[in-house]
């Protein structure tokens, strides 16, 4: 999803039941989102995205997995009872 900031369009996603949007401005943060959060909305800026860190997001989003580890999993379980 994608607005002037993110913001907007990260918040109207995480309003729908089994979305976990996360607004990423770069890489690490998209990596880190499916890592550790299972985000599985994607949410971006439009007026801070260029486009090679669009491509740089994009890869590592669609290259991220979710943690195995415990602490990880428990935190997506928390996050999924929190709905």
């Amino acid at each position: 999803m994608c607005c002037w900031t993110g913001t907007g369009a990260s918040i109207a996603a995480n309003k729908i039941a089994g979305v976990r949007a996360a607004l990423c401005v770069d890489a690490a943060t998209a990596e880190g989102a499916r890592r550790w959060n299972d985000a599985n909305v994607l949410a971006l800026s439009l007026r801070l995205t260029s486009d090679q860190t669009l491509v740089e997001i994009l890869d590592a989003w669609f290259a991220g997995k979710p943690s195995t580890a415990d602490e990880d999993t428990a935190n997506i379980t928390h996050l999924s009872d929190l709905e």
